[in-house]
């Protein structure tokens, strides 16, 4: 009996030493940090002169960097997209076009940086630009390291301080956070790294040789705080600002004669002083426009206590006009440019208000540019560059209203044509409408800068048979035409505006009105923001009377 429970203890001590030996060994495997190496080639999908391409430590997909002859090369395509929209590429004369607040900067690829290497290279249908030159203009900083089998290039542009830390001892740098992702390389003890990220086990780190990886919180000593220091000095763009709040009519000239009507029906107004007439049209793709400036018309105005800006449109003479060609020229720009500013010379105006509408989005980058150049010289010659602006929309993004924002004097929200001739039925600027477009414009542009245009117009739908109709009217006349239909108005708090309809004929027609109540809701929109001012389409569309609320103080 003695023996047999000694026989029955050893069999189950065996069974637990082995039981123990087999969950150790599980521990074991589960736990055995994995030695496996990723290709680095496929990690960070770049081989041969390909640069592996960082932004903010973040691995960029689908776009390299290029390493030629020494040198450090990016896209230009995704520096714009990225990092700084400036850079313009003139594929007419292919030459790297870089904007300042005071001239304007040209290379191509004979144009040689410090470093004796070309500032621009064009390779397999892109062109490429020397890392030095994005930093000599941009506010980042850049970092190569091209000593591995795969070569990398950081783009950082936060200036944040950075959280560092030593590292223990000799460690994996892994993929992911766990001991068995596949390692990228291991870090020397007592190297340090950039902590992009601490989680509750492993951090996501940068190492000093440019590598970015899981350490484990463990292999890492307490952290430490960088304080970077920008040494880039941001181009300072000047701007024309008026005394006082901008109180702006358009006046649409058609002819030369349409000059002599301006005294008339500027004495219908009160507080206005500044008149934009529709003096230049643009005619061709060659920086060709028709012009009905008078001098005449300046002196008087002038003699009136208003500035006149002059305006420039591509749609009244503009048949011929195709903006992605015209302003995707620089030989055009330059000229119509030069031609405007000897206009300046000649007729004494004041400023220049930009009115280029319907552009494709192919031309919306040239547009931009045509606008950088323009606003230099109108810098040198104390003019004032106003442009004329969509309410935002994403279909109209490319007009890039933030870089407007910063290179031109004013832009001019355009508070109309919510429902327009050819649309469905509906306000032509109702107040939700204004509203939304000004907090959209406000977060691209400075409050300082922005002015909202309203109108002295509406529009009377007709419907029947054929479909939806209007015509335009302004307040005087749409005032008249509801009072000889004897249509009652209805307000409606949604729309801030009164709402009428009628039937004649077996046709049924609507109105969306505006007068002084809905005007007055609009000029309180343009108090409330503190907006640089206000702008009207049109003169002579209005009652005297609508000046008591078109008032700013």
């Amino acid at each position: 009996m003695k023996r047999f429970l000694t026989t029955v203890l050893t069999v189950i001590l065996t069974i637990v030493l082995l039981a123990g030996a087999a969950a150790g060994f599980i521990l074991y495997r589960k736990y055995k940090p994995s030695k496996e190496q990723v290709d680095q080639n496929e990690w960070y999908q770049a081989s041969g002169d390909e640069m592996a391409l960082f932004l903010d430590s973040v691995l960029v997909e689908g776009v390299k960097g290029r390493y030629i002859d020494g040198q450090t090369y990016l896209q230009l395509d995704w520096i714009d997209e990225a990092v700084n929209e400036k850079f313009y590429w003139d594929e007419e004369n292919r030459q790297l076009i870089y904007t300042l607040p005071d001239q304007i900067v040209y290379a191509n690829e004979e144009t040689m940086g410090s470093s004796g290497k070309p500032l621009v290279v064009q390779q397999d249908g892109q062109v490429w630009l020397l890392s030095s030159l994005v930093t000599a203009y941009t506010n980042v900083r850049i970092d190569t390291y091209d000593t591995d089998n795969v070569r990398r290039v950081f783009v950082d542009t936060s200036w944040e301080p950075q959280q560092l830390a030593a590292v223990k001892k000799k460690s994996a740098l892994r993929i992911r956070g766990g001991v068995k992702s596949a390692m990228i390389t291991e870090v020397p003890s007592d190297s340090e790294v950039i902590v992009l990220e601490q989680l509750d086990n492993w951090s996501r780190v940068r190492t000093e040789d440019g590598q970015v990886g899981y350490l484990a919180n463990r292999r890492l000593k307490e952290t430490e705080s960088r304080t970077l220091v920008s040494t880039f000095t941001e181009p300072e763009y000047t701007s024309i600002s008026m005394d006082g709040p901008v109180v702006l009519v358009w006046h649409q000239v058609t002819n030369r004669q349409a000059n002599q009507a301006m005294e008339n029906l500027v004495s219908n107004t009160k507080g206005v002083n500044v008149i934009a007439p529709t003096w230049f049209m643009l005619t061709d793709n060659q920086g060709n426009y028709e012009s009905l400036a008078d001098k005449n018309y300046v002196d008087r105005a002038h003699s009136m206590g208003l500035q006149v800006w002059a305006v420039l449109d591509n749609f009244n003479k503009g048949e011929n006009v195709q903006s992605e060609i015209l302003f995707a020229s620089t030989a055009a720009r330059k000229k119509l440019i030069a031609s405007l500013m000897q206009d300046a010379k000649t007729y004494g105006f004041d400023g220049i208000n930009l009115d280029v509408e319907g552009i494709k989005a192919s031309a919306g980058p040239h547009y931009v540019q045509f606008i950088r150049e323009l606003s230099i010289d109108c810098r040198k010659e104390g003019l004032v560059l106003s442009i004329d602006s969509y309410v935002p929309a994403s279909y109209s993004a490319f007009y890039n209203w933030a870089e407007q924002g910063r290179v031109a004097d004013y832009v001019v929200m355009m508070g109309y044509d919510e429902h327009y001739a050819g649309g469905e039925a509906g306000s032509v600027a109702s107040i939700g409408y204004e509203r939304q477009g000004i907090e959209d414009l406000l977060k691209q542009v400075p409050k300082e800068k922005l002015i909202s245009a309203i109108p002295f117009y509406t529009r009377i739908w007709k419907e029947d048979a054929s479909g939806t109709t209007s015509q335009s009217l302004g307040i005087a006349d749409a005032k008249a035409w509801v009072e000889d239909n004897q249509v009652e108005l209805y307000w409606q708090d949604d729309l801030g505006q009164y709402y009428g309809e009628t039937q004649k004929d077996g046709v049924n027609y609507e109105i969306w009105m505006e007068e002084e109540r809905s005007l007055a809701l609009k000029m309180q929109l343009i108090r409330d923001n503190g907006l640089a001012g206000v702008a009207c389409w049109r003169l002579g569309l209005e009652p005297a009377d609508i000046w008591d609320t078109v008032k700013l103080p």
